[in-house]
C-alpha cells in the first residue's frame, strides 16, 4: 500500500497467518482488522477496497491490518467458507490488541477497536464482531461494504431489541452493484433498522469511487465514538 507497510507472519488456529501492517506516524489510538473479498474469485488482502479501508482507518490514527485468508500469500490452510476465517481473524486481531495495549500503555479493554471488511470479507467481519460481543469484548467501529448477503449467512449487527454489536455500524454499498444486489442488503438490513448508505452509481468494486469511499469512511467515524 505504501513504502511503511510491513508484511509479517502471526500465529493462527491452523498455522502461519500472513497480514499487512501500517502503523500511524504518532501514538496509536487503536486497531483496525481489515478483511478482504473472496479468496476463490482472487481476494487478497491487495484489493484495492480492502487497501481503501486499510488508508482510511490510517488516517484515523488506527494501526491498521490486513490478513490474507486461508490458502492466500502465506497464510496456512485452505478456503473454510467463513468458519476458519473467522477463527483467523479473531486470532489476529487478539495478536495486535495485546501488542498494541502495551505499546498505549493500557489494559487490553481500553485498546479502541474497529473491524471492516469488503465483500465476502464483510460477511467475515460481521461473523468476527458476533464472537466479540459473545466474548464480552467491546467493538467501536464496524463498516461493511458491498456485504456478500446473497451469498454467505451474515448474522444481524443490530438485533431489534439487544444492543448493537458496535457503537458505531457503517454499510456502504453501490447502486449498481451486480455481484450483490442492493435490494438484498436492504432486505438483511431492514429488520435490524439499521441505515445503508446507497454510492450513486457504484458497482461492487467501486471503480473511480475508492477516494469517495475512503473520505466517507474517515467522516462517519471522526463523527462517531473512539
Amino acid at each position: 500500500m505504501n513504502a511503511q507497510t510491513r508484511k509479517l507472519l502471526v500465529d493462527g488456529p491452523v498455522g502461519p497467518v500472513e497480514v499487512a501492517v501500517d502503523r500511524p506516524a504518532g501514538p496509536p489510538r487503536g486497531l483496525a482488522v481489515v478483511a478482504h473479498p473472496h479468496p476463490l474469485f482472487g481476494g487478497t488482502l491487495d484489493n484495492k477496497v480492502a487497501q481503501t479501508l486499510a488508508r482510511a482507518w490510517l488516517q484515523l490514527g488506527f494501526v491498521s491490518v490486513r490478513p490474507n485468508f486461508r490458502g492466500v500469500g502465506q497464510t496456512a490452510g485452505t478456503h473454510d467458507h467463513g468458519i476458519g476465517e473467522t477463527d483467523d481473524l479473531l486470532a489476529v486481531l487478539a495478536h495486535f490488541r495485546a501488542e498494541i495495549a502495551a505499546q498505549m500503555g493500557v489494559d487490553l479493554p481500553a485498546v479502541p477497536l474497529a473491524l471492516a471488511g469488503f465483500s465476502f470479507g464483510a460477511a467475515v467481519a460481521a461473523r468476527c464482531a458476533q464472537a466479540l460481543q459473545q466474548q464480552g469484548v467491546a467493538l467501536q467501529h464496524l463498516t461493511l461494504v458491498g456485504t456478500a448477503v446473497t451469498r454467505f449467512e451474515v448474522p444481524p449487527v443490530s438485533p431489534p431489541g439487544a444492543p448493537s454489536l458496535a457503537e458505531t455500524v457503517l454499510v456502504l454499498h453501490g447502486e449498481q452493484d451486480d455481484v450483490v444486489p442492493l435490494a438484498a442488503v436492504l432486505d438483511w438490513a431492514r429488520p435490524q433498522q439499521l441505515p445503508v448508505v446507497v454510492f450513486p452509481g457504484a458497482g461492487h468494486f467501486f471503480h473511480g469511487l475508492l477516494l469517495p469511499l475512503r473520505d466517507w469512511v474517515c467522516r462517519w467515524h471522526r463523527a462517531g465514538p473512539g
